[in-house]
Order: structure tokens, then C-alpha cells, then sequence
């Protein structure tokens, strides 16, 4: 079994100012998202759209502001919400309290959701086109954050067997070998996702379908990732022997299976 490697979470410490690791992952994301949606705007329909409908780098910029707002936002709300509505609705002053951890990913999902939502009435947008847009170039952003988990020895996964070559022991969990849970969803929900839902969106799909497959795939790897993540201790294993994260996974797999199935059955739209 291996040692997780005791990482300074500080990546560089300039007099006062501390730059975390965690917070170069983000911009990791950010910098991936950039650069991936200037190139996915020669993919199509996009390239072939013009006037007042036609797509630019400054979408590209604005898109990320919004998606960023959207991910803090709705990331931290979500977590209160799905994860501690009670403790929240008895302390609410807290929920602006971040700097003591806690955002979920699919209240993160939402607001971004929200983000897209804002950038398409904005830009007089069809917002399933948006959805498109940016769909293949979020699982690379996952794939950083789930460094940032690893590098800070958090999220660690369930026991595993002593006899996992790949079995590690993280600080604050005990003695016994874990699940590297946080390298699964590296591999997973980043970087496999990315390469399928790249490949995907590289031939035109009616519109619905490229966000409809990103649903999907992460609610899948998502799914299957939560076997080995160890839930959260105050709320354990829920009903029908699942956790809460994979709860959240299935209502994003049936959206995603509906809308790709309803997309499947409309014409194919071209914008000029």
C-alpha cells in the first residue's frame, strides 16, 4: 500500500500572501475552459453561424465570468441545501462562511445552468446552443479540481483491500488503505469524459445533444466513482444503499437520457 504524500496545501508563499495549490488548480480550470472553447468555436454549427447570432472570443470570456459566478454561487448554496439545510436553517449567517469548506458540485452544475441561461437571453442565444457550446469543456476543469482534492488529502475513498497495490493511506483517516477516490474521478468524470465528449461534439449534433451526453457521462462515472468515495460522515449511506452523491447522479441521467432522446426526434437546426 502506499502513503499519501504529506503536500504543503501552499504552493508559493510570498511575504503575507499564500497561493494554495488548490486555488492553481482553479485556475487551471479556467485557463483549460479558455482555451478549449476558442477552438471548439471552429467546430460546428458555430463556425457557420454569422450576423447577429455569430460566436467570438469575447462569448468565450463572458461565458467563463458567468460560469464562474455561477460555480461559487451555486456551489456553495447547493451544499447547504443538499448537504446541511437543517444546520444552515438554524445558522444562516454561516452560509457566507466558505472559508470553512463546503460546495457541491451539482448545486455548482446548477448555477452554471443559471449562468448560461442569463448569457443566452443576453445574447438573444438559443440557450440549448450554449449548453452545447460549453458542455465539452467543463470535465478537464473536474479533472483539475480533483488534483487540488488529492494534493489537500481530502474527498478520500472508502476502505479498500490491503492487498490493492494502489491502496493508500491518507492523514486523518486511520492506518488502514483507502480507495484514491480523487484520482478515480480524475480519470473518470475528467479526463476519459473529456476525450469522449470532445470526440462527440467534433461532428454537429442537433441541438440538446452534446449537453444531453455530458449528463449522462457524468452521471454515470459519477455513479460508479461513488462506490469508492467514502461519504459524508454526517450523513453516511443513504437509502437503497447509496449516498447522497449518487442520489444527486440520477435525476441527471434521466434529464440527460430525456433531453438527448427529445433532441434526437427535432429537425436539425442551422443558424446563419
Amino acid at each position: 500500500m502506499l502513503i499519501h504524500p504529506q503536500i504543503n496545501p501552499v504552493a508559493l508563499q510570498l511575504g503575507p500572501l499564500a497561493v494554495h495549490w488548490y486555488g492553481l488548480t482553479y485556475l487551471a480550470a479556467f485557463g483549460l475552459f479558455m482555451f478549449l472553447g476558442i477552438r471548439r468555436l471552429r467546430h460546428e454549427p458555430f463556425a457557420s453561424i454569422a450576423g447577429a447570432g455569430a460566436w467570438s472570443r469575447k462569448d468565450v470570456e463572458d461565458i467563463l465570468f458567468m460560469g464562474v459566478m455561477g460555480v461559487v454561487l451555486g456551489g456553495r448554496i447547493g451544499y447547504c441545501l443538499f448537504y446541511k439545510p437543517f444546520y444552515y436553517l438554524a445558522h444562516p449567517l454561516e452560509v457566507f462562511a466558505v472559508w470553512q469548506g463546503g460546495m457541491s458540485f451539482h448545486g455548482g452544475m446548477l448555477g452554471v445552468i443559471a449562468a448560461m441561461i442569463w448569457f443566452a437571453h443576453s445574447r438573444a442565444k438559443p440557450w440549448l446552443q450554449v449548453a452545447d457550446f460549453v458542455a465539452p469543456c467543463v470535465p478537464t476543469g473536474l479533472a483539475a479540481g480533483r488534483v487540488g482534492n488529492f494534493i489537500n488529502g481530502e474527498l478520500w475513498g472508502r476502505l479498500s483491500s490491503p492487498d490493492l497495490p494502489w491502496g493508500m493511506v491518507f492523514r486523518g483517516a486511520g492506518d488502514l488503505p483507502r480507495h484514491p477516490s480523487q484520482v478515480y474521478q480524475f480519470l473518470g468524470e475528467g479526463l476519459l469524459l473529456f476525450v469522449l465528449l470532445w470526440l462527440y461534439a467534433r461532428k454537429e449534433r442537433k441541438q440538446g445533444q452534446v449537453a444531453a451526453a455530458f449528463l449522462v457521462g457524468y452521471g454515470v462515472f459519477r455513479f460508479i466513482a461513488e462506490f469508492f468515495r467514502e461519504p459524508d460522515a454526517f450523513l453516511g449511506i443513504l437509502s437503497l444503499g447509496m449516498s447522497m452523491g449518487q442520489w444527486l447522479c440520477l435525476p441527471m441521467i434521466v434529464g440527460g437520457v430525456g433531453l438527448w432522446w427529445w433532441a434526437r426526434r427535432s429537425p436539425m437546426t442551422h443558424t446563419k
